[in-house]
C-alpha cells in the first residue's frame, strides 16, 4: 500500500480512528526497528568472533615462526662459538604475587603483633657495616671459536685389545699416541671391527675429551671412524705416520683444548660437520683432514658418511 493512498485512506476515516491507526503503524515500526537492531547485533557477535578466531589462528603461527626463528638463531650463534646465557627464573617472583592480597585486617594484626613482640625486646645499637672491598675483574680472554681446532685429534697406534670383562660390545684397548705411556680406550666396535683387525693398527684417536668410566674401565680418548647405518670402519691414517703426529684441518688454526669441558659440548657442536666426501677423505665443512707432508684421513669404502 503506497503512502498516498494510505494518507488518503486516513482523510476519509474518523479522526479517533485515524490516529489508533497511526499509533498501531507507529507500534509495528518500532518492533520492525528492534527486530532489525537484533538481527544487527547478532551479525556483529559472528563477526567478532570469526574475526576473533583468524587472529588466534594469525598470532599462532606467528608466535610458531618466532620460536623456530629463535631456535634458527640459537644454532647459528652455538656454530660461531656465541654463549648462551639462560634467562632467570621467574617462580620465586610469582610465588610472592599471593602474599600481596592478604586483606588489611590480616596485615594489621601483623604489624599489631608485631610490635607487642617488638616492646619487650631491648633495643640494640646496630653495629656499623664496613664497606665490601670490590675486586677487579681481570679481562677475560676472548672465548675461542668453536670449531674443528678445538679437537685434540693425533695419530695413535694399537698395542693391545682385549675383549671388556663386564661388556659384551666394548673392546679395550692400549694406545700408543706418543705420550709416555698408552692410553685405555674403551670402544664400541666389537659388532663391526674383528679384534686382529684392530691389533697394531694406526688410527685416528680424539685425545681430549674428559676421561669417563664404562662399566668399571676409564676410557681416555675415542677411536675416530666413519659411520653409517649398517657399516662402521675405522679412520685410517696417511702411510708413514707416526704415533703423536696431528691432524690439521686448512683454514682453522689448531689450538685444542688441554680437556674439553663437556658444559660447553664443544665435541657435540663440532661432529654434525664432520664427514667423509665422495673421495673417501675425512672432512670438516667440506675441508679434508690431514697430517701435514703425509696425506689426508681417509675411510675404507664409506662416501659421504659421518666421522665419529
Amino acid at each position: 500500500m503506497s503512502i498516498a493512498y494510505k494518507f488518503s485512506f486516513l482523510l476519509t476515516m474518523p479522526a479517533k480512528a485515524a490516529l489508533e491507526c497511526i499509533k498501531q503503524n507507529a507500534k509495528v515500526m518500532e518492533r520492525t526497528v528492534q527486530e532489525l537492531h537484533a538481527e544487527l547485533n547478532a551479525l556483529t557477535d559472528q563477526y567478532v568472533s570469526l574475526r576473533e578466531k583468524q587472529l588466534r589462528e594469525e598470532n599462532r603461527i606467528l608466535t610458531a615462526a618466532v620460536e623456530e626463528a629463535k631456535k634458527q638463531l640459537i644454532r647459528l650463534e652455538c656454530q660461531q662459538g656465541i654463549k648462551q646465557i639462560s634467562i632467570p627464573n621467574q617462580t620465586l617472583l610469582v610465588a610472592t604475587i599471593p602474599l600481596q592480597s592478604a586483606s588489611t585486617n590480616d596485615v594489621n594484626k601483623t604489624n599489631l603483633s608485631q610490635t607487642a613482640t617488638d616492646t619487650t625486646k631491648e633495643v640494640k645499637p646496630k653495629k656499623e657495616k664496613k664497606p665490601k672491598e670490590t675486586k677487579q675483574k681481570l679481562p677475560s680472554s676472548e672465548e675461542p671459536s668453536v670449531d674443528v681446532g678445538r679437537l685434540d685429534l693425533r695419530i695413535a697406534k694399537v698395542e693391545d685389545v682385549q675383549k671388556h670383562p663386564d661388556a659384551d660390545s666394548l673392546y679395550v684397548l692400549k694406545i700408543n699416541c706418543g705420550e709416555d705411556k698408552p692410553r685405555t680406550v674403551c670402544s664400541g666396535l666389537v659388532k663391526h671391527v674383528p679384534m686382529d683387525d684392530l691389533k697394531n693398527r694406526s688410527v685416528v684417536l680424539l685425545c681430549n675429551l674428559k676421561p669417563v668410566k664404562m662399566r668399571g674401565i676409564t676410557s681416555e680418548a675415542m677411536v675416530m671412524c666413519a659411520s653409517s647405518p649398517e657399516l662402521v670402519e675405522v679412520l685410517s691414517p696417511p702411510i708413514g705416520c707416526e704415533a703423536g703426529e696431528t691432524v690439521h684441518c686448512e683454514g682453522f688454526v689448531r689450538s685444542p683444548d688441554p680437556v674439553m669441558n663437556p658444559k660447553k659440548k664443544i665435541f657435540e657442536t663440532v661432529a654434525p660437520d664432520l664427514a667423509t666426501n665422495d673421495l673417501l677423505q675425512a672432512c670438516y665443512k667440506g675441508v679434508p683432514l690431514n697430517v701435514p707432508g703425509k696425506g689426508f684421513i681417509l675411510a675404507s669404502t664409506l662416501k659421504s658418511c659421518a666421522v665419529k
